[in-house]
C-alpha cells in the first residue's frame, strides 16, 4: 500500500506529534478510510497516521466538536483559520473531514 501524504503548516507540528490534533477540514481530498499517511509540518515528519473516517458536510454544520479535535478552541477559531487557507469558502462549502490516528 502507498503511503500518501497529509501536509499542514509548521505551526501545527507540536500538536500532531501530540496526538492532540486527531483531524484535519480541507475542501478536497482524495483520502479514504484505511489509507496510511505521513504527517508532515513545514516539511518535518510527524510520523504516521491511519486515516480512521473522511466526512463530508457543509461548513454551516460544523460543530464546537469538530472544532476541538482539530486543534482549536470553538467553531468561531476553526472558520477564522479556514478562511486564511481558502478564501472562497462560504456557509454552503462542502468540506471534508478527516479523522486519523497517530501510528505508534
Amino acid at each position: 500500500m502507498k503511503v500518501k501524504r497529509l501536509n499542514f503548516k509548521r505551526e501545527y507540528r507540536k500538536i500532531l506529534e501530540s496526538g492532540r490534533k486527531i483531524t484535519t477540514i480541507r475542501i478536497h481530498t482524495d483520502l479514504k478510510s484505511g489509507d496510511l499517511v505521513e504527517l508532515v509540518a513545514g516539511g518535518v515528519s510527524c510520523g504516521y497516521a491511519r486515516v480512521k473516517s473522511v466526512t463530508r458536510k457543509k461548513v454551516s454544520e460544523l460543530s464546537k466538536k469538530d472544532a476541538v479535535k482539530d486543534g482549536f478552541k470553538n467553531v468561531k477559531e476553526l472558520l477564522k483559520v479556514l478562511k486564511k487557507y481558502y478564501k472562497e469558502i462560504t456557509p454552503e462549502t462542502y468540506v471534508y473531514i478527516i479523522r486519523f490516528e497517530k501510528q505508534s
